[in-house]
């Protein structure tokens, strides 16, 4: 292959491997765990309502 042949073919599989790649975007769904649940991140055992429920 010649230099520009070689730099076409080049071009087009890194075109092709960004491609296969994809993107993706950080937004709001309905899917349960793209977001943290209400107990996540408080002390065990010290729930948000007095009493802790008993």
């Amino acid at each position: 292959m010649n230099s520009f042949s070689r730099l076409i073919f080049t071009l087009l599989v890194l075109v092709g491997i960004l491609a296969a790649s994809g993107c993706t975007s950080q937004r709001d769904t309905s899917i349960p765990w793209s977001r943290p649940a209400n107990w996540e991140g408080q002390v065990p055992g010290m729930g948000t309502t007095p009493g802790g429920g008993r």
